[in-house]
């Protein structure tokens, strides 16, 4: 197991969980960074004493060194910090969960420093997915998947003989808070609603892409990246309990899945103690409490995200494994939706899903 992390992104909702399993495993933490929240930053910074903290917004950096100058902790700040953090050399792993193509140069930058990577930033995977696994496999470190579907499929994959045995990868998506609705049904919802997520507590962006199942769509690219598999060997399920968080089926037809309480502390634990496992902060699963788990096709129809990322995903562009414009155009498209969406609860739903 690590000793130390650096968490690119610590003042988010997997940096936080990321903080409170650190806690739980008594891991040093050498290296925290935030783009704008300093309040959250510096509350960090004077508990865990890490030896840099990095500010992406520069103005923000100049107020924040200001505010903790009576500690031993370095501050930077923009790109040149995140890579320095991604970097450093007393962390045995990057923790990368910023938001966005944000986290591309400093991914990079850690796989070519010989990091391991625990990794929850699907944008970089989408735009710049080879790029990643090429430096990754270059320099021989490991890309870690925190988010609970990749997560999952990672662990049931555990246990697979030889690569060719896997016949497809199928993901779970919870439907978020508009499961069952149609485009009509959707055309005066609020921000209140799509931040209402049914069963998960997460940031704003993704919870907003889960809510348009944007984020479903990414991480069907993601995952191509992650376990190299063909477009058309992965499946996405509607599971609305989020208890099995995915799937995998081999060609014998057995499928084999990865369940627990919808808790990202335990994906998150797994990337740091991989290949080990240790008593987690997180619940114990009871399947008679739980009674019954559902299952629905998606609505393509309504939720066009996901469609419009599927043919993508079937693009002459992807086959050829090439990060391209086009991709991260969808991205940037992900990051617009849910400032706009965010900025004006009167703001139609419709609009921006179709």
């Amino acid at each position: 197991m690590v000793n130390s992390l650096s968490i690119l992104g610590s003042t988010g909702s997997i940096g936080t969980q990321t903080l409170d399993v650190a806690d739980k495993l008594n891991l040093k933490v050498s290296a925290l960074t935030a783009s704008t929240n300093i309040k959250l930053l510096e509350e960090q910074v004077r508990k865990y004493k890490p030896e840099l903290a990095v500010v992406f917004n520069e103005e923000k950096a100049k107020e924040f060194k200001d505010n903790i100058k009576d500690t031993n902790t370095r501050v930077l700040s923009g790109m040149d910090g995140l890579i320095e953090a991604a970097t450093l050399e007393n962390a045995d792993l990057v923790v990368n969960s910023v938001v966005g193509m944000v986290g591309l140069k400093p991914t990079l930058a850690a796989a070519n420093a010989k990091k391991d990577i625990a990794f929850a930033n699907k944008e970089t995977l989408v735009t710049g997915g080879k790029l990643v696994c090429d430096a990754v496999k270059k320099n021989g470190v490991k890309l870690l998947p925190v988010d609970s579907e990749h997560s999952a499929i990672f662990q049931c994959l555990q246990g697979m003989p030889e690569k060719k045995m896997l016949k497809k990868l199928i993901l779970t998506a919870s439907g978020g808070p508009f499961f069952g609705k149609t485009v009509e049904d959707l055309k005066n919802v609020t921000v209140n609603e799509a931040l209402n997520h049914p069963n998960w507590s997460m940031g704003a962006k993704i919870t907003i892409d889960s809510a348009t199942m944007m984020n479903k769509g990414l991480e069907i690219i993601e995952a191509r990246w992650l376990f190299d598999v063909q477009p058309e060997n992965i499946d996405v399920v509607v599971h609305r309990e989020s208890i099995i968080h995915s799937l995998i089926e081999y060609v014998d037809n057995s499928v084999i899945a990865q369940l627990g309480l919808p808790d990202m502390r335990i994906p998150i634990q797994y990337a740091i103690t991989y290949p080990k496992r240790y008593e987690s902060p997180v619940g114990e699963l009871s399947l008679a409490q739980i009674g019954k788990m559902t299952f629905f096709e998606p609505d393509y129809d309504t939720f066009k995200c996901l469609r419009a990322c599927k043919k993508l995903f079937h693009s002459e562009a992807l086959q050829q494994q090439l990060p391209t414009v086009l991709m991260r155009r969808l991205t940037d498209f992900s990051e617009k939706v849910k400032s706009l969406f965010l900025k004006s609860v009167t703001l139609l739903w419709v609009q921006l899903i179709t």
